[in-house]
C-alpha cells in the first residue's frame, strides 16, 4: 500500500469517525434542540484549539447485537484545548453514537483523559448526554464507572472539575457529575436522577415526569444538586468559560489577577445610609455585594436555592475571591440546614483552590423548629462553621448589621481565625436579639406588668446601648475595626494585598472529620 493509500485510509476512517452515529441521529439530536458532542466542544474552547485523543478506539463487546456495530470514538470525545489560553481537559458524550451509553472502552477514554489532567494539573470539564451504563457490557460498564467515579474522588481540590448536564443523566452515571466542584444544567433538555419515572411508579405507584423528578428547576430549586440552569446549551458552554476564569489551573497555583480599571479608592456613599433604621425592615444585601465588588459584577451560585445565604465569584481590585453573605431579604438570613450546606461546600472549594473568603454579615442565629431539629440543624449547621474553620485561605468577614449567637461565630469570626474582622457602626453582636433577651433576663417584672410593651422598648434601647452594639467586640479585639460603610471596598482590597503571602499551618494528619 501506497503512502498515498495510507493517507486516505486515515482520512476515511476521520470521516467516519467525525459523523459519529450519522446524519440522522445528528439531525435529531439538533431536532431536539441539542448540539453534538463536538459542536459542543468547539464552541466551550477557542477557536481551533482542540486536540483529540483516542479518536478510533471501538467497543470490544462480543454480544451479537454490537458486534457488527463498531463506530469510532464509541460514544465519547476526548482531548484538551484552551479556554482563555488556559489549558483544560475536555470529555464530551455523544449521544447519537448508541446513546451516549457508557461501554468498557468509553470509560478507558474518559479515565486517561481524568489521569492527564492531574498530571498535569488543568481543570477538566465533563459534558454529559448519556443513556447511562450500556446493558450489554454489564460488569465491564460498571467497573468503568467506578474507575471514574474513584478519579474523581481523587482529584477533587487538586483540579478544578466542573460538569455540565446537556441531556439524560440517570442511575450510576450521576454520581460523577455530584462528586465534581458544580454542576450546570440546561432547562427542559437535561435531567438527572437515580431511578427514573418507571421505577419510580413500579415502587412507589407515584407518577411522575422525567421534568418533575429530576429537571433543572428541581435541582436548582429544591434539590440543591445543580449549582447553575441555564436557558439554552450555548449559555450553559458561556458559563463554563465564566467559572473557569475565577479558578486556578490546579491546588498549587494562585488565580490570575485580571487587570482592573474600577478605582480601589472608589466609595459607593450610599452605603452609609443603607442599613434601615428599623430592625424589622428586609434590605437587599447584593446591593452590598455590587457596590464592593470590581464593576459592580458577581457571579451568584445556587441562586434558586437556599436564598437566605448568598454564595457568588467576584473580583477585588483584579483578584478572585469567593463571597459567603447571609441575605436578610429572605428569611432575616437565618441560618437552616440547606444554607449551612451551601455556604460549607463552597468555602471548602474557595480554600481547596487559593481563593480569598469575602464574608458579609447579618445573621439573627439559627432557624428554631421542629424541623430543623430533627432534620440534623446541629451536625448541618457545624459543617459551615467546621468549612470556615479548616480553611487556610485569607478570610475577611464584614459585619453589617446582626451577628447573633452561635451563628456569628459560625460565619467567619475572629474566633474561627479569620485573619480581618470588619464590622460598620450598624452591627449588633450579641447573645441573642434584644427582645428575647429582654424577655429572658427580665421575665419576672415584665410578668407583672399588665401592659409590658412600653417597658420592653425601653429594656430593648438599654440593651442595645450595652451589649448589642459593636464597640464591645471592638474593645476585646474580636474585630479588628469599626469601619466606614463606604470604605469596605477599599478597606477590604489593601487586607487582600496585605494577606497575599500568608501562610497557615494545621496539624499533620490523613483528613478530618468533617460531620456529614
Amino acid at each position: 500500500m501506497s503512502n498515498q493509500d495510507d493517507l486516505k485510509k486515515l482520512e476515511k476512517l476521520r470521516e467516519q469517525a467525525l459523523l459519529g452515529g450519522g446524519e440522522k441521529r445528528i439531525q435529531a439530536q439538533h431536532q431536539k434542540g441539542k448540539y453534538t458532542a463536538r459542536e459542543r466542544i468547539e464552541k466551550l474552547l477557542d477557536a481551533n484549539s482542540f486536540e483529540e485523543f483516542d479518536m478510533f478506539v471501538t467497543h470490544r463487546s462480543s454480544d451479537p447485537g454490537l458486534v457488527d456495530k463498531k463506530i469510532p470514538g464509541d460514544g465519547v470525545i476526548t482531548g484538551y484545548g484552551t479556554i482563555d489560553g488556559k489549558l483544560v481537559f475536555v470529555f464530551s458524550h455523544d449521544f447519537t453514537v448508541f446513546g451516549g451509553s457508557l461501554s468498557e472502552t468509553f470509560a478507558e477514554k474518559v479515565i486517561k483523559l481524568m489521569d492527564m489532567a492531574a498530571k498535569v494539573g488543568a481543570p477538566l470539564i465533563g459534558l454529559n448526554d448519556s443513556g447511562g451504563a450500556r446493558i450489554q457490557e454489564g460488569i465491564e460498564s460498571l467497573a468503568g464507572y467506578a474507575e471514574i467515579f474513584y478519579r474523581n474522588v481523587k482529584y477533587s481540590g487538586v483540579i478544578p472539575q466542573l460538569s455540565a448536564v446537556m441531556g439524560p443523566c440517570a442511575g450510576g452515571a450521576v454520581y460523577s457529575p455530584a462528586i465534581t466542584d458544580f454542576i450546570i444544567m440546561v432547562d427542559q433538555t437535561s435531567y438527572m436522577f437515580v431511578t427514573g419515572p418507571k421505577v419510580v411508579k413500579t415502587v412507589t405507584s407515584e407518577e411522575v415526569t422525567e421534568e418533575t423528578l429530576g429537571g433543572a428547576k428541581v435541582h436548582s430549586s429544591k434539590s440543591g444538586v445543580a449549582h447553575f440552569v441555564t436557558e439554552n446549551e450555548d449559555d450553559a458552554l458561556m458559563m463554563l468559560r465564566k467559572l473557569i476564569s475565577y479558578m486556578p489551573q490546579n491546588n498549587m497555583e494562585d488565580p490570575d489577577v485580571i487587570p482592573c480599571s474600577d478605582p480601589v479608592e472608589r466609595m459607593d456613599e450610599f452605603l452609609n445610609s443603607y442599613i434601615p433604621e428599623n430592625p424589622n425592615k428586609p434590605y437587599d444585601m447584593k446591593k452590598i455585594i455590587e457596590a464592593v465588588m470590581d464593576n459592580h459584577e458577581f457571579l451568584e451560585v445556587q441562586r434558586n436555592y437556599a436564598p437566605n445565604m448568598i454564595i457568588a465569584f467576584a473580583r477585588l481590585n483584579g483578584r478572585s475571591v469567593g463571597i459567603v453573605a447571609n441575605q436578610p431579604k429572605y428569611l432575616a438570613g437565618v441560618l437552616d440546614i440547606d444554607a449551612s450546606v451551601k455556604a460549607a461546600r463552597f468555602v471548602r472549594f474557595c480554600d481547596a483552590f487559593n481563593i480569598p473568603l469575602i464574608t458579609f454579615v447579618d445573621v439573627p442565629g439559627f432557624m428554631p423548629g421542629t424541623r430543623q431539629e430533627y432534620g440534623g440543624i446541629i451536625k448541618h449547621g457545624a459543617k459551615l462553621l467546621y468549612a470556615f474553620a479548616e480553611a487556610t485561605v485569607p478570610k475577611l468577614t464584614v459585619i453589617v448589621k446582626n451577628a447573633f449567637g452561635g451563628a456569628y461565630d459560625v460565619m467567619s469570626s475572629k474566633h474561627l481565625r479569620a485573619d480581618l474582622n470588619y464590622v460598620w457602626p450598624s452591627g449588633r453582636i450579641a447573645v441573642m436579639g434584644p427582645r428575647g433577651a429582654v424577655q429572658i433576663l427580665y421575665r419576672k417584672e415584665l410578668e407583672k406588668l399588665e401592659n409590658p410593651e412600653e417597658r420592653i422598648k425601653e429594656l430593648e434601647q438599654q440593651y442595645n446601648e450595652h451589649f448589642a452594639n459593636p464597640y464591645l467586640a471592638a474593645q476585646r479585639g474580636y474585630v479588628d475595626d469599626v469601619i466606614e460603610p463606604c470604605t469596605t471596598r477599599f478597606r477590604l482590597i489593601k487586607g487582600l494585598e496585605m494577606l497575599v503571602t500568608k501562610r497557615d499551618d494545621t496539624p499533620p494528619k490523613k483528613h478530618g472529620n468533617i460531620p456529614l
